[in-house]
């Protein structure tokens, strides 16, 4: 009986494989079989926290919104502060009024006081 060689396909799923673990330490860059369980691990943690990043950037902008209309200039808080730009349909999302608040306070300052004139009956 003739000896039969292997094909090269297994050895080229196995080298792009080996290719996306070429930066993990020890028998994860090296052993096929925990190589794929590392990927799988990598993307699942990279699809999780994709979604955490979001979230944790929104909870960032609001803090530094709240921190700046607390201040002195300011004297209401962050949640009747968004509530009043939607009264007002002044669409300015979160990460642009942290920007605000951060590089021009006074520019905060002014929105603000636009947006909370008193009320006359």
């Amino acid at each position: 009986m003739t000896r039969v060689r292997r094909g090269y396909i297994a050895r080229r799923r196995r080298t792009k494989i080996r290719l996306f673990a070429s930066t993990f330490i020890g028998a994860h860059s090296r052993l096929t079989r925990t190589i794929t369980q590392q990927k799988m691990r990598a993307l699942v943690s990279s699809h999780r926290d994709r979604g955490r990043q979001k979230k944790d950037f929104r909870r960032l902008w609001i803090a530094r919104i709240n921190a700046a209309a607390r201040e002195k200039g300011v004297f209401y808080s962050y949640s009747r502060l968004i509530h009043n730009l939607y009264k007002k349909q002044l669409l300015l999302n979160r990460k642009i009024l942290a920007q605000i608040a951060i590089s021009n306070k006074n520019c905060l300052y002014i929105i603000s006081n636009k947006i909370m004139k008193k009320k006359t009956f």
